[in-house]
């Protein structure tokens, strides 16, 4: 039983197709059915249902794949840490961002650390920050870039920057004509919020002194989607800086964007990762070039702490 057999059950088992199978393994068919039939034979089982027009595994064929996938991802993590022995900053990383952050910071992210590590390769998800602390500990993710607080053990947490929130009017709205809005007049206006799972949903009813709930009558999927219906008129929300900077031109002209009165609003931006992972030194050295090249617009968490 060899690596190479157990990367052609997995590619079999996600395709359900030989054909598919052997393109994605780089292999021809036959030898792709050859190895798979050798396997079986060597295991004295029957790992797929070849019955049926999608080639499917068997119930112990099913069990046999996952603990393929367990050894083959470890077998890339050996990979993996010998290239952190040659170079830490030439690795290919998972990392998680949640969706109200992603679209509006990962190009300043990209670009900064292609120029300062151009050997460092990084896979993006967009998920929940439950998803993403959950994805983190079952090592599915090397680091995360969410919004805190987060009551997690085990895991290191670096803040980068303060992220102001802004309101988010309809322009025909009375409170538009206002150079700053303040949090008790947003607060009894009809306020628009994400759906349960975002949270930056939890953060603007804290905001607001909300945290009982809101009386809702529609929830946004996006924040794009929280921009257009401020925009025709039906609330008004709280939108994170980036967001705003980099907003919808189709939507400018019908919502205003206010600061909020009194003192700073925002949310802290955090990279987090677990505290027994291999890669600590790439991270560390990924959290500092973040803390240090900042979007424009938000405040770097130092800054935040020499005003206290």
């Amino acid at each position: 039983m060899t690596l190479q057999e157990l990367r052609y059950l997995v590619a079999l088992a996600d395709t359900g197709h030989f054909g598919q199978a052997a393109e994605r393994c780089h292999v021809s068919q036959s030898t792709l059915s050859t190895q798979l039939k050798k396997l079986e034979d060597y295991l004295g089982i029957t790992l797929f249902d070849r019955s049926l027009k999608r080639i499917n595994p068997t119930p112990i064929g099913r069990e046999i794949v996952e603990s393929a996938r367990l050894i083959l991802n470890e077998a890339d993590r050996i990979r993996e840490l010998a290239k952190y022995g040659q170079d830490p900053m030439a690795l290919t990383l998972h990392l998680g961002i949640i969706p109200t952050l992603g679209p509006y910071y990962l190009p300043h992210v990209l670009s900064t650390l292609h120029q300062r590590y151009p050997k460092l390769k990084l896979l993006l998800r967009e998920v929940t920050t439950s998803q993403m602390l959950a994805q983190l500990h079952e090592g599915k993710l090397a680091a995360g870039l969410l919004a805190l607080p987060i009551d997690e053990e085990g895991l290191s947490v670096a803040p980068l920057f303060i992220e102001p929130f802004l309101a988010a009017l309809p322009s025909a709205h009375p409170l538009a004509k206002k150079t700053k809005i303040s949090i008790d007049a947003l607060s009894r206006e009809n306020l628009l919020l994400l759906e349960e799972g975002h949270c930056l949903r939890d953060q603007a009813l804290a905001v607001c002194g909300l945290e009982g709930g809101a009386s809702e009558e529609v929830r946004a999927t996006s924040l794009e989607t929280l921009r257009q219906m401020v925009g025709i008129g039906i609330g008004v929300t709280l939108l994170p800086w980036l967001a705003c900077a980099s907003g919808a031109k189709s939507s400018r002209d019908s919502v205003t964007i206010r600061p909020l009165a009194g003192p700073g609003t925002g949310r802290t931006i955090a990279l987090v990762w677990r505290k027994r992972t291999p890669y600590f030194e790439t991270l560390n050295h990924i959290a500092q070039t973040l803390s240090t090249h900042l979007p424009p617009g938000v405040i770097a968490v130092s800054a935040r702490k020499k005003k206290r």
